[in-house]
């Protein structure tokens, strides 16, 4: 008897898009991206607002249907076989998608049912979850009353209920304190040991930085960068010599003594930068030269380039 779904030849990602294209009449909102993830990594899918980051998830998904071009997970393609997709992969948008009655142990046994688990599995996921996510402090408390950060704990533990081989993460931290949004980061990174699949979608370019194994860029619809986040970021140019001025100082008058460098256009009051090529000679030369002035500096040091950096360039959302 044929399978209902025929299982592919194991791929090497778990993540396929090739050519990818979806039209809305006269707009490309995806114009022909590919990439690929590798199993148990996790991908960084960054871009502007309408470069198409929402449509290629709605797309894996089994949301929407391509245009045109192909898109697979574990092997399976998302138009042929969506019923089997949706089986392998689980979503989980901007904000929890929890049900604020109930405890979060509640929560967890609740979606299990949902998917068909039987009760017996249901029992045992939730308590491996629990653990996994160490939420045993907050188990039988309503998630009504948990902090944002243990909420949004408490929603990605809920979509791996199925243990799923892909996770799709829309902005996870969004509205998150600086320490919740840590505590959520540390989550995210140990799916790896679980050997999820994560494509993360987020605003926050240290978030990609901290967590993707791999980025992905769009703008308009296109793949404008791809690599890890150290390669995208060498991509950005040169080292920065970064000065920030003592109360007091003439910006333009140092930038006038800094003429012999490549200054940099800067927004921020008090703060110069000049490329540094060379490094810590550089900053040693510039160093140099205000001590001979007599030029006070709060702070100086070498920055390399940031993932803002490179999605200001290649992105043109500046």
């Amino acid at each position: 008897m044929t399978a209902a779904h025929p299982r592919p030849a194991a791929p090497d990602s778990a993540i396929e898009v090739a050519g990818l294209v979806k039209t809305y009449g006269d707009v490309h909102a995806l114009d022909g991206i590919d990439f690929a993830v590798p199993r148990g990594q996790i991908l960084g899918l960054l871009g502007p607002n309408a470069s198409g980051k929402t449509t290629t998830v709605s797309i894996l998904a089994t949301l929407q249907r391509p245009s045109a071009g192909v898109a697979r997970i574990d092997g399976y393609d998302v138009t042929a076989h969506p019923g089997r997709v949706r089986e392998l992969i689980s979503l989980t948008g901007q904000y929890a998608a929890l049900m604020e009655g109930l405890t979060a142990a509640e929560n967890l046994s609740f979606f299990g049912r949902l998917t068909g688990l039987r009760r017996g599995d249901v029992a045992r996921r939730t308590a491996e979850l629990v653990e996994l996510f160490d939420l045993g402090e907050v188990a039988d408390r309503r998630v009504g009353q948990l902090s944002g950060g243990m909420r949004r704990r408490v929603d990605i533990a809920a979509a791996l209920v199925t243990r799923p081989s892909v996770l799709f993460l829309d902005e996870p931290t969004t509205g998150l304190d600086p320490r919740s949004r840590n505590a959520v980061w540390e989550t995210v990174a140990g799916l790896r040991a679980e050997g999820i699949t994560v494509l993360l979608t987020t605003q926050y370019l240290e978030e990609a930085d901290r967590l993707a194994d791999s980025i992905v860029m769009l703008g308009a619809g296109k793949v404008v960068a791809a690599g890890t986040p150290e390669e995208l970021k060498s991509q950005a140019g040169a080292q920065t010599c970064e000065l920030v001025l003592a109360p007091g100082t003439d910006p333009a008058a140092v930038a006038a003594l800094l003429g012999s460098f490549t200054l940099l256009p800067r927004t921020d009051d008090g703060v110069l930068a000049v490329r540094a090529p060379d490094g810590m000679a550089t900053v040693a030369e510039v160093i140099e030269v205000l001590q001979t002035a007599r030029i006070d500096v709060a702070d100086i040091g070498l920055r390399r380039p940031s993932l803002d950096d490179v999605f200001l360039q290649l992105t043109d959302a500046g």
